[in-house]
């Protein structure tokens, strides 16, 4: 398989420490928010978890918008918050043009789907979510194969890989439907957006085809004499 080399100027470049700096405050924004819903649930004894998510009853259907938000315990957001730390900002990150979209897909319809064919229990946690969103980071790299996403594709792989354990009906004690229903969106939406958020690559002399006397010219930009700084210039997140 050949990987494409993203562009230094590029990858290096300050608009792409902005970029990720901004995602790692997004993504721990939603984390404290979170953290905050499962402290004030603890402290004044609410037991907001009955309003997480039953699957084929309509008041069940509330949990769309709260099971991620959801806790049992702290071991249980506390398993959550790691892997959906370092799976959000690489998402936002790598993908900010698929993230804007994917996300509020992931947030609603990893819930949504355990919905229709979920254990007729109560089920809670941002773990459909965390699939969701490990499941787009990994398959995305593969289908873009620039070695930038395929490294944090295989980083991914490498920390959080056993978790397809947990997409099996193999531990009742866990809501095994959640994370099959985050998976499966997460790959599906790899694919969909596929074509976008592709890094410009950096190219050689040598890499252009001999039929050509000189590189050809952008068609997005007709303002720079420099191929690479056109399609840089229009392909930067």
């Amino acid at each position: 398989m050949h990987l494409h080399r993203p562009d230094p100027e590029y990858a290096g470049s300050e608009r792409a420490r902005r970029n990720f700096w901004l995602a790692m405050r997004l993504t721990a924004g939603f984390v404290a928010v979170m953290w905050a819903v499962f402290l004030f649930d603890s402290l004044a004894a609410l037991d907001l978890a009955r309003f997480g998510l039953r699957p084929r009853e309509g008041v069940g259907l509330l949990g769309l918008a709260t099971t991620p938000l959801l806790h049992a315990h702290l071991g249980h957001i506390a398993s959550n918050t790691v892997p959906l730390f370092i799976g959000g900002v690489a998402m936002l990150f790598l993908y900010p043009n698929s993230a804007l979209k994917a996300l509020p897909i992931m947030y609603v319809g990893s819930a949504a789907v355990a919905w229709v064919f979920g254990r007729p229990s109560l089920h809670i946690g941002a773990s459909g979510l965390v699939y969701a969103i490990l499941a787009f980071v990994f398959v995305s790299g593969i289908l873009k194969r620039d070695l930038r996403s395929v490294g944090v594709s295989l980083l991914v792989w490498f920390l959080y890989g056993s978790m397809i354990w947990g997409a099996l009906p193999i531990d009742n004690s866990t809501s095994w439907e959640l994370h099959t229903s985050g998976m499966i969106i997460g790959v599906i939406l790899a694919f969909v957006f596929r074509n976008q958020d592709l890094p410009p690559v950096k190219r050689y002399d040598w890499e252009w085809d001999e039929e050509f006397e000189e590189p050809f010219d952008d068609p997005f930009d007709d303002s720079s004499d420099d191929p690479d700084e056109a399609g840089r210039n229009e392909r930067w997140p």
